[in-house]
């Protein structure tokens, strides 16, 4: 028998914002009726922030749980914050989840992602004409793709394959894709102990090159895609002092949000122990 928090129970009995929206703009699904978990999600957006959520799930309590929560966390949130939410912070919300069931945060997760993805592509035409991207699917049986795995070890530090499937399912059926996911495990963290290596080997002119860099190629086109942008104000060792620009200059909240959106990329493409300062 698995040991279920009190807000974990109190949502499946109770559960919030269930029903859908009928002039949504944007709606997600993740899961699949066949593997026996769905979710859709229904979003409601103006001026840039989610101002109603609900939810349609088949699934176990938890399914419930994780689903009723995420609709509490994102509305009233903007759209920047709620793109920084994890399965991990869905789990946390209710008080932990028994490993076996940390799938139904990851299925909440996904479903706010893709329907994230579906109102970017919905306010872009440029992106609605290009040719879509597939991606690769590593379990066959529950249609779990490689993007999905690898995000699900980066974001909670997962090891072993019975980690990964306790979180996305891959394996859990037949089985036949386990060396498949040991394979992806073994390269995530060979590739973060090569990139450990190269930040802590760095000289002082390269380190400043490569934040420079990945401050031009990557963070600014980010921002700039919501109307922010960013300017490389000083580096002094690892404390680097940027000036910040969005769409609500005057909101602390926003800018925080953007603070910590260079400060986690930096952190992934450069150095963990970087800091971000925000100057005026």
């Amino acid at each position: 028998m698995w040991d279920y928090s009190e807000k974990v129970i109190e949502h499946y009995r109770n559960p919030r914002n269930v029903g859908k929206i009928d002039n949504a703009d944007a709606i997600g699904v993740a899961g699949s009726l066949a593997c026996g978990d769905q979710l859709k999600i229904y979003l409601k957006i103006k001026n840039n922030i989610v101002v109603d959520a609900k939810f349609q799930t088949f699934g176990c309590g938890s399914a419930v749980a994780s689903s009723s929560i995420l609709t509490e966390m994102i509305i009233g949130k903007t759209l920047d914050e709620v793109r920084k939410i994890t399965n991990k912070d869905i789990a946390d919300q209710l008080g932990g989840l028994p490993p076996e069931k940390m799938h139904c945060s990851v299925m909440g997760h996904e479903a706010l992602e893709d329907a994230l993805k579906n109102y970017d592509d919905y306010m872009d035409l440029d992106e609605l004409r290009a040719e879509p991207v597939k991606e690769k699917i590593i379990c066959q049986c529950f249609g779990v793709t490689e993007n999905q795995i690898w995000e699900a070890i980066k974001v909670n530090g997962l090891k072993t394959v019975e980690e990964v499937t306790n979180f996305t399912k891959a394996g859990g059926a037949c089985g036949r894709c386990k060396d498949v996911i040991k394979d992806i495990i073994e390269t995530y963290y060979n590739k973060l102990e090569k990139e450990e290596h190269e930040a802590s080997t760095l000289s002082p002119a390269q380190k400043i090159l490569k934040i420079s860099k990945v401050i031009e190629t990557q963070i600014a086109a980010e921002l700039q895609k919501d109307g922010g942008d960013i300017t490389l104000v000083d580096i002094d060792g690892s404390k680097v002092y940027v000036k910040l620009r969005g769409k609500c200059s005057g909101c602390k909240n926003a800018m925080m949000t953007l603070k910590g959106f260079v400060e986690n990329t930096l952190r992934e493409t450069v150095d963990k122990n970087i800091e971000v300062i925000e100057v005026e």
